[in-house]
Order: structure tokens, then C-alpha cells, then sequence
């Protein structure tokens, strides 16, 4: 599906309370697009203006040329997915189910998943590698393994673009690596990746392209390799770090300076 996300000299926030502006952004098929800044820069916020869950407070945001206000959330949905970050179940559904939601844009109202979704959430369990949990309840795994379950979700929507607000927060080392080899390979099947994180390594290991904003706006633009020098990061973040080429993982580190 190809598919252009773009947002114009936008300006975001709540009802009454600006929180950033002058944001121009163009995310393409394939990209994965890291945004990175200090909490509460507006980084949520943001991302909820882009999703059509805010209205701008001014400029635009549009879907393959159209305005994201002019989709019904059921066009909007079989276009963009989202993935929150994994939060406590409240209801027991099974991985399978959790999953088969991904569907519902797809499916009528009153009616029931046909044969093809069944196989849309069972293509996504194994494509994400989790197919041995589909009866499992999601209340039951592991959070790692329930955000793989949520990216499955998003999968099983058959988007043009996922939009990932911190998807490796509160995971543990291992199961943050497995979030971002999913987000690469997101990527390589055509499918633009919109994801926050507050890890300059990650974004080296999975991003085209990397915005760093601060205080609702962004400052800084562009490849990984050019936007993500330690002064731009001191800046962001406030401590000195020392970006290195790690020759056994074949990609750039970044370390911050202990005092």
C-alpha cells in the first residue's frame, strides 16, 4: 500500500493548552521514522495529532494528500495502526483474539470475522513468531511477549503505516532487541514505522531517519549517522555521551558519560 503521511507547519496540543509547533514532517513507504526527546516534550502528544485523536491548532496533517480529519476512523484504520505501549489486560482474551482485533476495520458492523481474517491473525502470529502463544491469555504472558502481541495486531490490519509510542519501555534487554528487529522488519516489507524512544541506540539500529524534539518542537532532522552527534544529544538530554562504531555489532553505540 503505498502511503505519504505528511504534517505541515503543525501545531499541537489539548483543548486550550499549546504544546509544540512548526512540525513538517513527510514519512514514506518503508521508513522507519524515530522520534526521540526528554520527557514530556510532547512527543505523546504529537503522535496523537498525527494519529486524528487531536485537532491541530493550526496547519495540517494529511494522509496520501487527503486531510486526516476527512477518514472515518474505519478508513483511517485499514491506513495507519497503532501500537501502545503494553499496559495491564483487563479482560481475559486470548493472544489469538487480541490479535483478531486487528481486524475490526475490516469487518461490517454486527458482523462476525470471516475465514480471511482468521487467516490475516494467524499470519501475523507467525510472522511476528509468536504463533505458539495463540491460545494463550494475554493477560498471562509476559510483557514482552504482549507487545509482540500488539505488533501483531497492528499487523494483522494490513496498515500502510504502524505508529509506535515508546514500544520497548518497561521491557527487559532481551525482548527490547526482539521490538526493534520486528521495527526493521516492518520496514523492509514497505510498511512505514513511526516510533518514539528514549534510546539513541535503537534509533541507530532501526531508523532511515531520526527527528530530535525539544519542547514541542524539533530540532534537529535527518540521518541517524548526522543527527544523533553527542553535542545535539548533551543538548537534548542534558549529560555528555560518546557515540562510537561498534565493529561486532556493525552499527554506531551510544554511551553516556557516568560522573
Amino acid at each position: 500500500m503505498a502511503l505519504m503521511l505528511t504534517a505541515v507547519d503543525l501545531a499541537f496540543g489539548y483543548r486550550g493548552v499549546r504544546v509544540g509547533g512548526g512540525v513538517n514532517l513527510a514519512i514514506a513507504p518503508g521508513e522507519v521514522f524515530c522520534l526521540l526527546g526528554p520527557n514530556g516534550c510532547g512527543k505523546t502528544t504529537l503522535f496523537r495529532t498525527l494519529l486524528g485523536l487531536l485537532p491541530p491548532h493550526a496547519g495540517r496533517v494529511e494522509l496520501d494528500g487527503k486531510p486526516v480529519a476527512a477518514f472515518s476512523r474505519a478508513e483511517f484504520a485499514r491506513r495507519i495502526a497503532y501500537v501502545p505501549q503494553a499496559g495491564a489486560p483487563t479482560f481475559p482474551f486470548s493472544v489469538a483474539d487480541v490479535v483478531l482485533m486487528g481486524r475490526a476495520s475490516r469487518i461490517a458492523t454486527f458482523a462476525a470475522p470471516g475465514p480471511a481474517d482468521h487467516a490475516a491473525a494467524r499470519a501475523a502470529l507467525a510472522t511476528i513468531g509468536i504463533a505458539h502463544l495463540a491460545e494463550r491469555r494475554f493477560s498471562e504472558v509476559s510483557g514482552g511477549e504482549r507487545q509482540m502481541t500488539l505488533i501483531a495486531r497492528a499487523l494483522a490490519q494490513e496498515p500502510g503505516l504502524v505508529v509506535m509510542d515508546e514500544p520497548t519501555a518497561s521491557l527487559d534487554f532481551g525482548n527490547q532487541a526482539r521490538v526493534i528487529a520486528q521495527v526493521r522488519a516492518l520496514g523492509a516489507r514497505g510498511i512505514a514505522v513511526v516510533l518514539s524512544t528514549h534510546d539513541p541506540g535503537q534509533a541507530f539500529a532501526c531508523a532511515s531517519r531520526v527527528a530530535l524534539m525539544r519542547r514541542g518542537e524539533i530540532v534537529s532532522l535527518g540521518r541517524p549517522t548526522a543527527t544523533l552527534k553527542p553535542e545535539a544529544l548533551r543538548a537534548l538530554y542534558g549529560v555528555d555521551v560518546t557515540v562510537a562504531w561498534l565493529e561486532p555489532a556493525g552499527r554506531r553505540v551510544c554511551i553516556p558519560t557516568l560522573e
